[in-house]
């Protein structure tokens, strides 16, 4: 089976105390098994993609949300803990909330082929869930992994978890320490 690990927005911009989108301590506390999913991956040459904000300093996303991940700064790094760990892996920028709009995502997806994709990062109420539901409605196969995504937000962060296993199709995984799912245990 062919699979591919998406990481959405794990960068320094959202992950790092002081910055203005800081996504708090539940959002540090996913890297250790977003790092064990990336090294699996790594392990296997499954491709693995980095998907990152990656905003114009005017951008008009900035009157809603304060400026952050600003093409060219830190903020718009994936954050060190997660780099060098996969050979066949890409940065692929982006400057909406879903990781299609303005990329070559849904380009490389059709190339790969993948009969599923996985998908791990922050925050589960924004980039994760309108990835998510890009990539059901092209009806490929989606696993999200409850340890792997988090929020600012713990209510939106369970309100879309329930969606996209239940509007969306989205496989909703517990998993174990070691970063594999484990089948019977899907949660919404």
């Amino acid at each position: 089976m062919s699979k591919i690990l998406i990481v959405i927005d794990m960068l320094d911009g959202f992950l790092r105390p002081g910055r203005a989108l800081y996504c708090g301590p539940q959002s540090e506390a996913i890297i250790p098994f977003v790092r064990a999913k990336v090294e699996e991956y790594g392990r296997a040459g499954d491709p693995v993609i980095f998907v990152a904000d990656n905003h114009d300093p005017d951008d008009p996303e900035f009157q809603r949300f304060p400026p952050h991940c600003v093409a060219g700064t830190q903020e718009s790094e994936v954050i060190q803990e997660l780099t060098g760990l996969a050979k066949n892996s890409v940065y692929l920028p982006k400057k909406r909330y879903s990781a299609f709009f303005g990329t070559d995502l849904e380009k490389r997806l059709k190339k790969l082929k993948p009969d599923l994709v996985e998908v791990v990062g922050v925050c589960t109420n924004i980039c994760v869930l309108y990835t998510v539901e890009e990539l059901r409605n092209r009806d490929i196969p989606t696993r999200v992994y409850r340890q792997g995504v988090a929020s600012f937000d713990p209510e939106a962060h369970e309100w879309a978890l329930k969606q996209m296993q239940s509007v969306l199709g989205a496989e909703i995984v517990e998993s174990g320490a070691s970063g594999r799912g484990q089948a019977g245990d899907q949660a919404a």
